[in-house]
């Protein structure tokens, strides 16, 4: 049940009923009317843009149309009155009987009310985390894991077949860092003393790594050349990066459905098949770029190259594909990888990269629109950097990691859960200050708590109800007398819980799963708000003494407040708590 959805087809049907009649021209377009929350509550339950947006074609005044509308939607029985506002605005006033057949749809539905079928059929690739195997997840990566694994839950639930998918950066150079690295830790293992050079990786977290190399190949390598035993180490440290970053997933409750070699790519003519795609379609040239923007580096000199004319498909520059020493580019290798996706089949693409890629979305997005002949859409996400503070200061470095602090060191101070939540109280792109005794607080100002308590307030109720052996099974709750739910914060509450539909379609549309957490916290500040006038008016205590009657018809207004914030936590992938301690 969406209402907004019901409502918005009864204006368009109004339309063009009126169209019909001659009181409107035929054809309009009526794609960009919309249903939606009005700014001031005041107003009503709902307002339409629908006269505003069709005066232009129409060539009619908006409060013209706006009349003759409001005039047609009076006879449906959902809505008590339609009031003409300013020049054109239409807002809609639902009957009390609205807002109980939404309880009533909650409680029958359980989980599964809000889900649509909007992605039916439909098949989505997200690509997110991807870092680099060189050590332990940081907590830039944990906004991107939680990011990335919060929004395929949502597309799932909107209908989406979603493939969650890990590309592993195994193909460059700092994978022979890092076996050069786990050779140092290898060597100390065997007793010698190591020094670490600038552009190694010298976190304790490669001690065990070398110490298990020792364990498999005892004292092979040591004192031999670097071409002896760099290929075996580096997949050796590669594999065991792999394991510690599928731990370091687990931690925080992500499951990847796919990881992605990019080495994979080299040496299986993956690269030249993609490549000789773009040139088939006239997109791979012979030529020589223009020098930088803005100041010309002292080392620059124009140099012939294999270039991919991006500039056809949105980029603002041609990009090189090949160096001029017959190398690939960094670039070349993402191209075949996006190839394959495309070749797989998917009906659109979403990437999950880091602040420091943004220079790189125009280029992967000119390719993916190249290679699928611009019939597979590729969406970019950008994660903005994380702040942590303790104590008021800045939190230090892991010294497990050497150089920043990893996804364990946030998961093991606060818990997964709480990590995931507050990752997402803020917008992707915009930057996150993570303050470790805040989002431990007991208190409004933290976002996890006030909607876990909003959670375990109803869960409280219903414990206490059956302890007064009042039946408080969703089956019982449905069929209750809700007639009672006349007071304004009821029905506020329960006109909130009719924008979940609604919030899920936005939010799955646009990729921004925090629009979840937003709304989470929003019902449950309707909750509490409920919950308090409660002390101050006892009919609105969701017990009501010695009336069962009465309860259940109350009860059944939270009960349906805790089965949304149980779903939603669920897509956010955070458990909700029962009670709180």
């Amino acid at each position: 049940m969406n209402i907004y959805a019901d409502i918005r087809t009864l204006v368009t049907d109004a339309l063009s009923a009126l169209a019909d009649e001659g009181a409107l021209p035929k054809g309009l377009d009526l794609s960009n009317v919309a249903v939606e929350p009005p700014r001031d509550p005041s107003h009503g339950d709902m307002a339409t843009n629908a006269a505003m947006v069709l005066a232009k074609s129409a060539r009619m005044k908006p409060r013209d149309i706006a009349e003759a509308l409001a005039a047609k939607l009076r006879s449906d029985p959902r809505l008590e009155t339609a009031d003409v506002a300013g020049p054109g605005f239409l807002n809609l006033r639902l009957t009390p009987s609205v807002w109980t057949d939404v309880v009533r749809e909650v409680l029958d539905q359980g989980a599964e009310f809000g889900r649509s079928a909007m992605g039916a059929e439909k098949s989505v690739n997200v690509e997110f985390v991807s870092a680099n195997p060189t050590g332990p997840l940081h907590v830039g990566h944990t906004r991107g894991a939680v990011f990335g694994d919060a929004l395929a839950s949502l597309l799932a639930f909107a209908g989406y077949d979603v493939t969650r998918e890990y590309y592993i950066n195994d193909g460059g150079a700092q994978v022979d860092t890092l076996a050069r690295s786990v050779y140092l830790r290898y060597l100390e293992a065997h007793g010698q003393e190591v020094a670490f050079a600038d552009g190694t990786y010298p976190g304790d977290y490669l001690i065990a790594v070398g110490q298990a190399l020792k364990e498999e190949v005892g004292d092979a390598f040591v004192g031999q050349e670097e071409q002896v035993w760099l290929a075996k180490v580096r997949a050796f440290a590669t594999d065991a990066m792999m394991a510690l970053i599928r731990e370091d997933l687990a931690a925080l409750g992500v499951e990847m459905d796919r990881f992605f070699s990019e080495k994979s790519l080299y040496g299986t003519g993956r690269i030249e098949a993609a490549l000789t795609a773009l040139e088939q379609k006239g997109l791979i040239y012979e030529g020589v770029l223009e020098p930088p923007k803005g100041k010309k580096p002292e080392d620059w000199e124009p140099r012939e190259q294999t270039l991919f004319r991006s500039t056809e498909h949105g980029d603002d520059v041609d990009r090189p594909v090949k160096k001029s020493d017959g190398a690939w580019t960094y670039f070349a290798p993402d191209i075949a990888y996006h190839f394959d996706k495309v070749e797989r089949g998917y009906d659109a693409l979403i990437d999950v990269f880091g602040a420091d890629h943004g220079g790189y979305v125009k280029r992967m997005k000119a390719a993916v629109s190249a290679l699928s002949d611009g019939n597979v859409p590729l969406d970019i996400k950008l994660t903005q950097l994380v702040k942590l503070f303790k104590n008021g200061e800045p939190f230090k470095m892991s010294k497990r990691a050497g150089t920043f602090v990893t996804l364990r060191d946030v998961v093991d101070q606060v818990g997964p859960d709480v990590t995931r939540f507050v990752m997402l109280t803020r917008k992707n792109d915009a930057p996150l200050d993570f303050d470790f005794d805040k989002v431990l607080e007991q208190s409004k100002d933290n976002p996890v708590f006030y909607v876990q308590y909003a959670h375990a307030r109803v869960k409280s109720v219903l414990r206490k109800a059956t302890e007064a052996g009042i039946a408080v099974d969703d089956a019982t709750l449905a069929a209750a007398d809700l007639s009672g739910m006349t007071h304004p914060s009821e029905v506020a509450l329960a006109a909130k819980l009719a924008e979940w539909p609604r919030l899920l379609e936005i939010a799955a549309r646009t990729h921004e799963p925090h629009r979840v957490a937003f709304y989470l916290y929003e019902l449950a500040g309707d909750l509490h708000s409920l919950w308090n006038r409660g002390n101050d008016e006892p009919l609105l205590r969701f017990l009501q003494e010695d009336d069962p009657a009465t309860s259940q018809g109350k009860i059944a207004l939270a009960r349906a407040v805790s089965v949304v914030i149980s779903t939603g936590l669920g897509i956010l992938g955070v458990t909700p708590v029962e009670e709180m301690r």
